[in-house]
């Protein structure tokens, strides 16, 4: 059986042994650019006075539910330039056996972020959201929420237009 592969590697070095990269769906950036340009001005004011790290924690763990590859390695690639580490980030994907390595803060974000992301209850739990409002006071805890609706948002563009994850540089720190 002949297989086809993809002899690149994220970091544009050729790699043979790669799968084949897929193609995005849909340039839906191109397609309707006033629905992107609001999606980013919600990014923009879901993200104002919340800290970058928190939200950076929250945007990987939310892509990382919603499976959007796309979304994870933008937003590690971020994180990782702003400073955050590799540990908790890898961490992520298992931070409730993991809380150690996190405040009680971005616990709290995080188990708020899980129960907005996957609402198969219906509902958020009530245990949670206080858990979050014990954290945050209510300006910040909107906001949070904002950007855990953002994200989300983003996610269900990249998951069902394809947008392919690998090629993504992060900004440079003004």
């Amino acid at each position: 059986m002949t297989t086809t592969t993809d002899t690149r590697q994220h970091s544009g070095t050729p790699t043979a042994g790669h799968a084949h990269e897929h193609s995005p769906r849909m340039a839906f950036a191109e397609l309707v650019p006033d629905f992107y340009r609001a999606m980013l001005r919600l990014e923009t004011a879901a993200a104002k006075d919340l800290d970058p790290t928190l939200h950076h924690l929250v945007k990987i763990r939310a892509s990382q539910i919603n499976r959007c590859a796309f979304c994870i390695d933008m937003h590690s690639k971020d994180a990782l330039a702003e400073g955050e580490t590799v540990e908790r980030i890898v961490q992520l994907s298992a931070w409730e056996e993991s809380r150690h390595f996190y405040t009680e803060r971005e616990l709290a974000a995080l188990a708020l972020t899980e129960a907005v992301t996957v609402l198969t209850d219906g509902f958020v739990p009530d245990a949670v959201y206080e858990e979050a409002a014990r954290h945050f006071e209510e300006t910040e805890l909107a906001r949070l929420l904002a950007g855990v609706i953002a994200i989300n948002a983003w996610n269900r563009i990249g998951v069902t237009t394809r947008m392919v994850a690998g090629h993504y540089t992060p900004r440079t720190a003004s």
